[in-house]
């Protein structure tokens, strides 16, 4: 070996760097060449270790050391190399480099540290593992901190890091001598959020004087929380100052007391945070990659210390499909607004949805709707614009699911009679705030080349639009047949034998199948949007004076809609039930995951058949029932329970009817001869339209149902696999990560991947979700959310007595009575039914309920059309009901009018 020894530093070439300098030497080099403000800094190569290895004969100990693929022994042959380091003179010529790579600093207090070749990798980082000192000041000092490295290249922490993470152990050892800066505040930054793994987020921590402390854990730091695009501060938590750490050069810890003055005054001033944040915008463009960045404050301004990147998961949550995603994963101009609106997307995807049904759902919804179009014969070029924004129809903020606001729009424009759709659609959706019709007009689902071109396209796109609207009782019908084919089949399997690749095969089959069939069934919610708006014209046209309530009460799937089923059914299994007390004492005074086992084992056979017939019909169902986290009655009968006790204390009530009667009396009176036949005629058509969506939406309920068994087999089979480490995580993967865990993807990082999500849900959970917002550019960071609504949920004092809320009626009647504000239905027994939302599993909880109350959603959602055929009175899109009514609260409910009253105790009628 020659003994030929050079100093490296910023000078060296980066090649030679890259061989001999070793990774902490590299990042610096890196540093320098981009112009960063680093201390003056050198290097002890790789060469200069492997000196000292051969003068101690130690070459043969590595070489073995290096071979070895078992921990315990790697352990005990890395602590012999310690040792022997540790006690191994140093050449001449190695001396002599230490000499001459201190005096390149002039001598004085330097920092000593590692700079192995494995260290600061894009992969993996070894940070911690190997040793690094301060404060040292001296020849001598600065000799036994360099052995020190090198025997740090074989610690124990490093070993077991090599092996934890499938690494050959390490033997190459360089060390970098750094002039030491003499710092009054210092600290690390990360350029991605570690926690979250969110893109968009930076994080810093700060300590008065050198940064050591605050690595070690031995004082609690300042911690700052930055949206990165603008600079806005979005947490912070100030550390307990109360003692100051201060490494000496013996490694020992000097301990000293902080002022008060200082104690209580954040690390960083507003100045500084704000050029750390620039620093870390100008590293990790510069680099390429999110940055873990050590910096340090002193008399001069701001160093830049070392910088390595990160390597646990980070997600760029404004561009990507990642279940972490803000928006809908657009890429959007600066200055390009989109309106986010949760109406009656609630109904479905309540609260905090999983990253699995937001996912799956709005892949489902941009495939459905491509097909659509598709169906309608739009031409390839103007089918190939809607890929632009059907698979962004929905959006996901802090685990909400949200309307796209601005491409549903696009998509009633497939269709013919856009400005008329348009205004049913918002009724549909139950928007608080039509679009201005300035900027409706514009949002058009494709553009084309000339006039001409556009004119044939919506000719024929007009003609199949009326073929379809004539024959859609025929369409509907074959598609009910064909669906109910594949349902069949899938339903009978016994998912119990099913393996994960079975399962999964199982899912992508019924999945391509339902959904390439569900395309052109979407033409029924453009016919009925067109059928209703024009019932709702001529409403106005023949029965000017209508009130408000007859528009939604003459218009109808009639009374035995087959999604009201569930709903008679739990009422004839309450009847049952309130026939012999002991069961009512059963039903009322157990709790509800405990009866189903109880009556496994007890002998009440008929009772048990009356529910497993239940479930065996309506096992599919749950509340939430599009959420894929959400069991069904066939995993989980308790909510069956919970839904039958409210409805016992229903039976034998006053019988509901119906208030379409109501509406048949109002055209009696108001209504006759040609004009009535007409009218009838269009009603008829609307009221079956009505029928076929509710048949659809039932069909989709039954899809769910069975997509769910089919993802409980994945997610139990991938906790055998050990991809996740409970089947719960299966619904914190995103379905593109689910599909890859079957396509062959690499699934190592899935672990860190649910981490970060089920702590970000955690903090999302804590925040009040607005009904409505809006957002411009492609950026959705916590500082720009936060100002549309997105804050920490605090108390809205309740609504006084006499208060009125206006909504919108959608069930005519008056009921006074006691509010039960919920979030599912149990435990109504006969109140006043009051939730933010609804979803078609509530159905079945209905007849318990004297009246309905829903603060989202719209007159035309699936609880509210069978609240109708039931009977109770219903009104909703009451602005903030849930914030200003309490449970126990007297309440009027005018479903006629479409206000909630707060009546004080006295107010209550007797036998309301």
């Amino acid at each position: 070996m020659g003994d030929t020894l050079q100093v490296l530093g910023p000078w060296t070439d980066t090649a030679t760097i890259a061989a001999l300098a070793g990774g902490k030497a590299r990042g610096l080099h890196s540093l320098h060449t981009s112009g960063f403000r680093v201390p003056e800094w050198v290097v002890l190569g790789i060469d200069a270790f492997e000196q000292v290895l051969h003068a101690g004969d130690l070459t043969e100990e590595l070489t073995a050391f290096l071979a070895i693929n078992d921990l315990e022994r790697a352990l005990a042959a890395g602590a012999a190399l310690r040792t022997q380091v540790a006690a191994a003179a140093l050449p001449p010529t190695v001396l002599a480099l230490i000499i001459d790579a201190y005096d390149r600093l002039d001598g004085g207090s330097i920092a000593v540290r590692s700079s192995v070749a494995a260290e600061d990798g894009p992969s993996h980082s070894y940070a911690g593992q190997f040793d690094s000192f301060l404060n040292v000041n001296g020849l001598d000092a600065v000799t036994s901190r360099v052995r020190a490295c090198w025997a740090s290249a074989f610690s124990e922490r490093s070993i077991r890091y090599a092996f934890a993470h499938e690494l050959p152990p390490t033997g190459a050892a360089a060390v970098v001598l750094q002039r030491l800066i003499s710092a009054r505040t210092s600290g690390v930054m990360f350029t991605a959020n570690p926690i979250t793994g969110a893109a968009e987020e930076l994080v810093i921590s700060a300590v008065y004087g050198l940064g050591e402390g605050l690595v070690s854990g031995a004082v609690d730091a300042d911690s700052v929380i930055v949206d990165k695009s603008s600079g806005a501060v979005l947490e912070t938590v100030l550390g307990d100052k109360e003692r100051s750490y201060t490494p000496t050069g013996d490694q020992g810890v000097a301990v000293d007391e902080v002022d008060q003055e200082r104690r209580s005054r954040a690390a960083l001033s507003d100045a500084e945070l704000i050029e750390v944040v620039e620093l870390g915008r100008k590293l990790e463009a510069d680099l390429g990659a999110p940055q873990d960045v050590e910096w340090a404050i002193d008399d001069d301004g701001l160093w830049l210390l070392q910088t390595r990147p990160i390597t646990t998961a980070v997600r760029d949550t404004s561009r990507s499909g990642d279940a972490l995603l803000r928006g809908a994963g657009e890429v959007l101009e600066d200055d390009e607004q989109r309106i986010w609106d949760n109406s009656n997307i609630i109904e479905s995807f309540s609260g905090i949805t999983s990253p699995l049904t937001f996912t799956t759902a709005a892949d489902i919804y941009g495939r459905v709707y491509h097909g659509y179009a598709k169906s309608l014969r739009v031409p390839d070029e103007q089918l190939r614009q809607t890929d632009r924004w059907t698979p962004v129809l929905l959006g996901y903020f802090h685990g909400r699911v949200y309307y796209n606001l601005l491409h549903w729009y696009r998509m009633v424009g497939i269709a013919p009679g856009y400005p008329l759709n348009r205004k049913v659609l918002e009724a549909a959706l139950g928007v608080d705030e039509p679009l201005a019709d300035e900027l409706a007009k514009t949002l058009r689902p494709f553009t084309f080349r000339t006039q001409f071109a556009r004119l044939r396209s919506r000719t024929v796109t007009t003609v199949t639009y009326l073929r379809r609207l004539l024959g859609i009782d025929d369409m509907v019908e074959q598609f009910m047949t064909e669906f109910y084919r594949v349902y069949d089949e899938y339903d009978a399997m016994d998912y119990t034998t099913l393996s994960g690749e079975q399962a999964y095969a199982s899912y992508r089959t019924v999945d391509r199948d339902l959904v390439q069939r569900w395309g052109p069934l979407m033409v029924l919610d453009a016919i009925l949007l067109t059928c209703t708006g024009l019932m709702f014209l001529l409403t106005k046209l023949l029965l000017p004076k209508a009130p408000e309530w007859f528009l939604y009460a003459v218009v109808g799937p009639g009374a035995d809609v087959e999604s009201a089923e569930p709903a008679r059914a739990m009422t004839e299994l309450a009847q049952f039930v309130r026939a012999e007390p002991e069961l009512v004492a059963l039903v009322n005074s157990t709790p509800p995951e405990q009866i189903y086992p109880a009556l496994r084992g007890s002998e009440r056979t008929e009772f048990l058949a009356h529910v497993d017939a239940y479930i065996d019909r309506y096992g599919y169902r749950s509340l939430d029932e599009l959420k894929l986290e959400t069991p069904d009655l066939r995993e989980d009968p308790a909510s069956l329970f919970v839904m039958l006790r409210s409805a016992i204390g229903r039976v034998g009530d006053a019988a509901q009817h119906s208030r379409s009667a109501e509406a048949d009396d109002y055209l009696d009176a108001h209504l006759h001869g040609l004009r009535r036949r007409i009218y009838e005629r269009l009603r008829a058509k609307v009221n079956r339209c009505a029928a076929h969506r509710e048949r659809l939406r039932f069909c989709r309920t039954r899809a769910f149902g069975m997509v769910k068994r089919m993802i409980r087999v994945m997610g139990r089979d991938l906790v055998e696999r050990e991809v996740i480490d409970e089947f719960g995580d299966v619904f914190f993967l995103t379905v593109q990560e689910l599909r890859g865990c079957y396509e062959g993807a690499q699934t190592e990082t899935l672990r860190d991947l649910v981490a970060a999500r089920k702590a970000q849900r955690a903090r999302d959970g804590e925040l009040v979700a607005p009904a409505r917002f809006v957002t411009a550019g492609p950026t959705f960071g916590r500082a720009e959310l936060a100002a549309q609504g997105w804050v920490p949920v605090t108390d809205t004092p309740a609504a006084t007595v006499g208060t009125v809320l206006p909504g919108t009626p959608s069930a005519s009647g008056i009921v006074e009575g006691t509010a039960i504000v919920v979030d599912e239905p149990r435990d109504v027994a006969g109140g006043i039914l009051v939730a933010y939302r609804t979803d078609p599993g509530w159905v079945a909880a209905l007849p318990s309920a004297s009246a309905l109350v829903i603060e989202r959603g719209s007159p035309l959602t699936h609880v509210a059309i069978v609240a109708r055929e039931l009977g109770v009175p219903t009104v909703v899109q009451v602005k903030d009901l849930t914030k200003k009514i309490r449970s126990s609260m007297r309440i009027r409910v005018d479903g006629t009018n479409g206000t909630v009253t707060v009546l004080s105790e006295g107010d209550l009628r007797d036998g309301a």
